[in-house]
């Protein structure tokens, strides 16, 4: 397997090329292969001399990892950006690469950017394909919160009262 670096691409195994158009790769895993040699700039020199285009669709996806060294981190932060990703895109550039040695592990903190190679220069990209931000859940208790809870939030009032009252009496002993 190949060193894993910034500006690798990656190329899906079952991905449509040009006719004529050769490019080494290693096979990296789950259907992903390395292309040897290439960042995104000369990848799509050699697509476009070919009459297809490599289109950068869509924001990076970052991913973390662990391992218990930096190569295993980074194989694994890279698996889970991969995981992520729809199945429209069939090839990826890794923008950068950060790991943290810990004591006992290393973490890694992968982000790639999705690509496209096709023939055509434009095509419509479906709405399932790029990935949204998530949003936060927002936590609220049921409207019928006193039913479900009795007992919730009422020792609360009884605590104030207490402290306020115990105060005096303290203010007094001494």
């Amino acid at each position: 397997m190949s060193m894993i670096a910034e500006r690798n691409m990656l190329l899906r195994k079952q991905i449509e090329l040009p006719v004529g158009l050769r490019l080494a790769t290693d096979e990296f895993r789950e259907g992903w292969n390395f292309v040897q040699s290439a960042d995104a700039k000369k990848l799509e020199k050699k697509v476009q001399s070919h009459g297809w285009n490599l289109l950068k669709i869509a924001d990076g996806t970052q991913a973390c990892g662990v391992g218990e060294t930096s190569e295993e981190a980074v194989s694994s932060a890279l698996r889970l950006a991969l995981l992520r990703m729809s199945a429209y895109f069939n090839a990826v550039e890794i923008e950068y690469i950060e790991l943290t040695q810990y004591p006992w592990f290393f973490l890694a903190r992968v982000r790639v950017c999705q690509y496209r190679v096709q023939q055509s220069a434009t095509q419509i990209v479906s709405d399932e394909s790029i990935p949204l931000p998530s949003a936060p859940r927002r936590r609220r208790l049921p409207l019928d919160a006193e039913v479900l809870y009795p007992g919730f939030g009422s020792s609360m009032p009884q605590i104030k009262e207490m402290l306020v009252s115990s105060r005096p009496e303290q203010m007094s002993a001494q």
